[in-house]
């Protein structure tokens, strides 16, 4: 690998400059001593937990009342599919959906319109093996949100730039704007921080926060810690550990804190007195030979099972239940395709 990058170096530049020619040669012995190390992409910043939040925990699963889906998939490379989905009682989802999804090895796109004229794009775009823009938009209820993000994925390490609603047209700048860098130090260890700048308005000021986070990968189990300096709503620590017992059985828990200045008049900032908060929660998911069973409790007593859950609490009881089918329909080709692995699927940007 140094040595690819040595002959990418123009010689010619160094010349008999002796300053020069040390400086190569110490940035080729950095590249060779790195390669050594045998590090590997930790991710991104913002899924340095994504074993516990996005695979174990019922976040992303978890609704109420009854949803149909109907998915036709057109082609398999590139990938073209359609999806109708039909909901009720849902609270949060729209009675009727329909969605588009293209994708290959370059692009990825994504429309969605709901019955209520909401309409979400997504479009991602591979420029080359490290290199990926994804773009957002969304207007839902005569709001509109626009976020572009950028994303850098090194050897040993992931660089992110995002931008929701930037904008300039007011006389300055104002929007919501975040980077983040996550690198791996060591084969089990990765390390990162991320920068969050935000200005609402041309009339207030703007607000910065910075968090750190370390990212530990064992075995079998990996630990993640990620800590926010204070800011106006004060500091915030977040710790999660995932742990896989069999090939079909992971485990999760999650613990967060948060630490808010006092309001004034009692204690406040004059006093030094602080307002605490904290959640736990812990997970488990089965994975069954055609089905995926989930479980989660909580520190408001919420019990999670899969897409049934019932939410308690000491003031009052109530229970909510979700049913959802899904169905996939594919042409016979396609079908016959994919039962003799004959068909290929191209690496979608997601």
């Amino acid at each position: 690998m140094a040595d690819e990058k040595l002959a990418s170096i123009p010689t010619g530049l160094a010349g008999d400059n002796t300053l020069v020619s040390a400086v190569r040669n110490t940035y080729l012995s950095f590249l060779e001593r790195r390669d050594a190390l045998g590090l590997s992409n930790p991710g991104t910043f913002e899924n340095i937990n994504r074993e516990v939040s996005r695979d174990v925990f019922l976040t992303n699963f978890m609704f109420t009342g009854l949803r149909a889906e109907w998915n036709k998939p057109i082609s398999n490379n590139p990938i073209f599919q359609l999806s109708h989905a039909l909901s009720m009682g849902a609270q949060g989802m729209s009675p009727y959906t329909f969605s588009a999804l293209y994708g290959s090895d370059r692009v990825f796109l994504q429309g969605t319109m709901e019955s209520d004229a909401s309409l979400v794009a997504r479009s991602n775009y591979r420029w080359n093996d490290s290199l990926i823009t994804k773009t957002n938009a969304q207007i839902q209820s005569g709001q509109s949100m626009l976020s572009i993000e950028n994303d850098y994925t090194g050897k040993d390490f992931t660089a992110s730039l995002k931008g929701m609603n930037p904008s300039v047209i007011e006389g300055g700048l104002k929007g919501i704007f975040i980077a983040s860098y996550l690198q791996s130090v060591t084969p089990s260890l990765a390390l990162g921080l991320e920068a969050v700048w935000q200005r609402v308005a041309m009339n207030s000021s703007p607000e910065a926060l910075l968090s750190y986070g370390a990212r530990y990968k064992g075995s079998d189990w990996i630990a993640s810690l990620q800590m926010q300096t204070e800011g106006p709503q004060g500091s915030a620590m977040s710790s999660s550990y995932w742990r896989k017992l069999t090939d079909k059985v992971s485990v999760g828990t999650d613990l967060s804190l948060q630490f808010a200045p006092g309001l004034s008049g009692q204690g406040g900032l004059m006093g030094g007195s602080l307002q605490k908060e904290g959640s736990a929660s812990a997970g488990a998911k089965y994975e069954f030979r055609a089905s995926t069973f989930r479980a989660q409790v909580d520190s408001k007593v919420l019990f999670a099972m899969q897409r049934k859950h019932a939410d308690r609490s000491s003031k009052k009881q109530q229970a909510k239940v979700g049913v959802s089918v899904s169905v996939e329909a594919m042409s016979e080709e396609l079908m016959e395709q994919m039962e003799k692995g004959t068909a290929q699927s191209p690496s979608v940007p997601f």
